[in-house]
């Protein structure tokens, strides 16, 4: 029997003896590299609870046999192209001398664990494929939460979600601001394969917090970045808050004028009081926020205030009130005057664009008639010149002369 020799590395720290642990000698034959061809070989699955997860075999030198799937307890899926447990969940995806590829469909915690991919050639060969099935967590549930808070009291909640493998974390955000809770806490469940998470957060709780979302989110791989949360919304009851607002905003004598007392609270104000520095009995009590001014006068300047009250207390603004003189209202005779004033300024406008027209229309035809008066002087006889006739009479041909006295 024909062979070589192969060197082979071996790993350090083994309780071999040095040399080996840096390289030794094994001999290898033809048939012993035909095995390793007929060695199957597979990969580790992760798949989410209810998910489909897909085995597959392969083998290079199949030896005239076919590949095998079976289950963790060892039961024979298929052989070759053949089913051999009755499971509905299990389907065939492909069978050939070299692979044999096979899929489980709505997958449980249960059908975790090792499935062996064999060959049965001399000896029998198998290949490992461990199936990790991922337990999604439950919505989380938020307790703690039993009515409405006072401003600065503190609130405690607990969040708690079930069913995660492997375990879940919990996080806890306030709107959108994040909020440091306690240290989640893991517990097993009663089947021994998923768990149960939860988690605490206390903080005192302010006004600006009144109608706010508190937020508690599992964050678990099966979940593939998707959000899985639930909320409780806060009520805090804090004392009102007030201030007075006029309209108009710059009051005129004979003016109407509405002082607005814009009270904010929870519960909102019932009552508004109204007074005025240095005037008694108040003003107005009512529950409406307005303080009407039916004809502002000079008499109604001074400090007003408002009282807004509630079952939580009461808040007091102020306002000053300065009524400025009436506006300038035109009467009639200085608008009949303004009219007539813009009339005759128009009309003089009008006179002096025409002037101007006709003085440059007169100018330019005086300097016409002008030049044609000189053309005209031009073919006159000179006054100090006399032509005669020698003849005495009509002059014609050579016969004509000139006598310049």
């Amino acid at each position: 029997m024909g062979g070589y020799w192969q060197e082979q590395d071996l790993e350090l720290g083994t309780l071999a003896s040095l040399d080996e642990a840096i390289s030794s000698t094994v001999w290898s034959s033809p048939d012993m590299l035909a095995s390793q061809d007929s060695q199957p070989w597979t990969s580790d699955e992760t798949v989410v609870a209810g998910g489909t997860v897909v085995l597959k075999c392969q083998v290079k030198d199949h030896e005239d046999s076919s590949l095998q799937w079976s289950n963790p307890a060892q039961q024979t899926l298929y052989f070759g192209e053949k089913r051999a447990l009755r499971d509905n969940r299990i389907q065939l995806v492909k069978s050939t001398p070299h692979e044999l590829s096979i899929s489980i469909s709505n997958v449980a915690l249960a059908d975790e664990g090792e499935y062996t991919c064999s060959i049965f050639t001399m000896p029998v060969r198998t290949a490992k494929s461990l199936v990790t099935v991922l337990g999604i967590p439950q919505k989380p549930i938020i307790t703690g939460y039993k009515s409405s808070l006072r401003e600065k009291e503190t609130i405690i909640l607990n969040c708690q979600s079930s069913g995660s493998k492997p375990a879940a974390q919990l996080t806890w955000r306030k709107g959108e601001q994040e909020l440091p809770g306690e240290p989640t806490q893991i517990q097993e469940d009663p089947n021994g394969k998923t768990f149960t998470v939860s988690s605490s957060v206390m903080f005192q709780v302010t006004r600006e917090d009144d109608g706010v979302d508190i937020l508690c989110s599992v964050n678990h791989e099966s979940l593939k970045g998707a959000d899985r949360s639930s909320s409780q919304r806060i009520e805090v009851l804090y004392t009102p808050t007030a201030k007075i607002r006029p309209d108009p905003p710059h009051p005129r004598e004979g003016q109407k004028l509405l002082l607005h007392c814009e009270g904010r609270g929870n519960p909102i104000p019932q009552q508004y009081l109204w007074e005025k520095e240095g005037s008694v009995p108040p003003l107005k009590i009512t529950q409406e926020s307005a303080l009407i001014f039916p004809f502002l006068n000079k008499s109604d300047s001074g400090t007003y205030g408002c009282t807004a009250t509630s079952n939580m207390g009461s808040y007091k603004a102020y306002y000053t009130l300065n009524v400025n003189d009436p506006s300038p209202v035109p009467s009639s005779s200085s608008t009949y005057h303004a009219i007539i004033g813009g009339i005759v300024a128009f009309v003089v406008f009008l006179l002096l664009i025409l002037l101007i027209f006709l003085g440059h229309y007169l100018i330019r035809h005086k300097g016409t008639y002008l030049t044609h008066e000189a053309k005209g002087s031009d073919d006159a006889p000179d006054a100090d010149t006399a032509i005669i006739n020698a003849e005495g009479g009509q002059s014609g041909g050579d016969d004509k002369k000139e006598y310049f006295i």
